[in-house]
């Protein structure tokens, strides 16, 4: 019995140690084509994101804002004078 348990434990260490090794080889076949998928997935999103940014700042810069003009029609106020300036010297 200690026989077959043995023999079971050593088929199960060797199919392991083969899964292991043949998911390292997949890795390494597949890995370059996964991350430059995933890197044009990547670029692609940031390049629409970019031009909707572009085309939202062009927009904006063709339609005037309201307020913008509001307050580029308004007249400066003069600042009123509180007082003199006094320039204080110390005593010794």
């Amino acid at each position: 019995m200690d026989h077959a348990s043995f023999l079971s434990f050593i088929k199960t260490v060797l199919i392991i140690i083969l899964v292991y090794y043949l998911f390292k080889f997949a890795f390494k076949l597949f890995a370059p084509y996964l991350l430059n998928k995933a890197v044009s997935k990547v670029s692609e999103n940031f390049q629409k994101q970019q031009q909707a940014y572009q085309n939202q700042n062009s927009q904006q810069t063709q339609q005037p804002d309201f307020e913008t003009e509001l307050k580029q029609n308004k007249i400066p106020k003069e600042r009123k004078k509180v007082g003199e300036y006094i320039d204080f010297e110390e005593v010794d």
